[in-house]
């Protein structure tokens, strides 16, 4: 059986043909266009293809709920071009097929408790920080959702006290995408973030900021690992300046082995499956 797999990022698509063991046997990587370009492009990819389902994980926000007759549609994102495409309905069509989606970062973090490096625990939160700032939860074979999915990127976090940037969030301003979200590093800084690797207070203020949200989510969710992808977390030195400020905030609050310095190593990590988990996810997510 031939499935198909897409992660819907907002940079980018990764477009891939797998089969019902999590093999991917085809993948191809296309910009995030206007949706007209961009669903061409995908419908071009899968043709002949002889897939029996496909599985998507979208940049949200995204209607997820299967029941409901918008499902498949992209909500008040940033990227304005794509504000109410019904991307499931119009692959559904073109492709004849069912079509399952959840979020990017929901089918990140169910591929890392299939394959990667939260194989051996029972919950696990994936977050990316890349052109936005995205987290998805899986706990026990499942997804977290309820009203919607999570939009854990949008939280409010207190402000460095040295930093002045408004945020770059065209809803929120200063949310946590709005300040630490990769395009808010260039912005701040007037540089990419891969230009910015030598500069510690850069990364300082970063691991400020995403310590804070990775406690909130540690005190809510209680999650037995996370995992942190994306282009801005490719800055090695993040990792450490992270454990670091996520132990000093819990300040012994939460009593875990893992949240020590002996094992805060083990418990906050980079991705298993490198840049193939949101890809792989969406095949896992066709597999169901």
């Amino acid at each position: 059986m031939y499935l198909g797999a897409i992660e819907a990022g907002g940079t980018k698509f990764v477009l891939a043909v797998g089969n019902e063991k999590g093999d991917i046997l085809e993948k191809k990587v296309i910009p995030t266009e206007h949706p007209d370009i961009t669903i061409h492009k995908i419908l071009a990819f899968f043709d002949g293809k002889g897939i029996e389902r496909i599985g998507i994980g979208g940049f949200g926000p995204i209607d997820i709920n299967d029941s409901s007759p918008t499902y498949g549609k992209l909500q008040k994102t940033p990227k304005t071009d794509w504000v109410d495409y019904p991307l499931g309905a119009k692959l559904k069509d073109g492709l004849n097929i069912p079509v399952i989606i959840d979020t990017d970062v929901n089918v990140a973090a169910m591929s890392e408790a299939k394959w990667g490096n939260a194989k051996d625990v029972d919950s696990c939160l994936y977050i990316t920080v890349g052109t936005g700032i995205g987290a998805g939860a899986y706990f026990q074979g499942k997804t977290l959702k309820g009203l919607s999915h999570s939009e854990m990127g949008h939280i409010k976090v207190r402000r460095h006290p040295d930093d002045t940037y408004a945020g770059t969030c065209p809803y929120h301003g200063d949310c946590l995408e709005g300040i630490a979200a990769g395009p808010s590093l260039e912005k701040r800084w007037g540089k990419k973030g891969v230009e910015l690797a030598d500069d510690p207070k850069v990364w300082e203020m970063e691991a400020f900021y995403l310590a804070q949200a990775l406690t909130n989510y540690i005190y809510i969710l209680s999650p037995e690992r996370i995992i942190m992808g994306g282009g801005v977390m490719k800055q090695k030195q993040l990792f450490p300046l992270i454990r670091k400020n996520v132990l000093e905030m819990l300040n012994g609050y939460v009593s875990s082995p893992y949240l020590t310095e002996k094992e805060i190593d083990h418990y906050i990590v980079s991705p298993g499956l490198t840049d193939e988990a949101g890809v792989k996810g969406a095949l896992y997510l066709a597999m169901q």
